[in-house]
């Protein structure tokens, strides 16, 4: 199975089993970063955009989608205005997406499934170093 393959079936288990991965993705961050809670307005929108782009920019990195990089950009351009963000809460934010994901899709979370998806995790946080340094 390829990783795009892998990485689909973990998404269409966690949408058959009608599983939000946002409410307990964002309990498990503000359990590890409690004054950011703070920065967001209305917690029910931003996460579900931020949960929503986080696994679309894994999953376009996946497929070699060329949007993926203009889209980091932005969104770390526009993060800016919150202040200086630790990379470390960059970081901790993706990998959770990634624990939570896999506890969602249950047994569809294989070896090779936690393998693709950590593999785009850490481009994406390679692409996020890149797009700092450039701004």
């Amino acid at each position: 199975m390829t990783d795009v393959a892998a990485m689909e079936a973990s998404l269409a288990a966690v949408a058959d089993a009608s599983i939000d991965i946002r409410h307990a993705l964002f309990e498990r961050f503000f359990a590890a970063y409690p004054e950011r809670r703070a920065s967001f307005i209305v917690v029910d929108a931003s996460s579900r955009r931020m949960t929503d782009e986080t696994l679309q920019m894994m999953f376009g990195l996946a497929k070699g989608e060329g949007w993926v990089w203009p889209l980091v950009a932005e969104l770390v351009h526009t993060h800016r205005t919150y202040g200086p963000l630790p990379i470390a809460e960059y970081d901790a934010f993706i990998d959770m997406t990634v624990v939570e994901l896999g506890i969602a899709a249950g047994r569809v979370w294989s070896g090779d499934c936690a393998a693709a998806w950590q593999h785009r995790a850490d481009e994406l946080k390679a692409m996020i170093r890149r797009a700092r340094a450039e701004w």
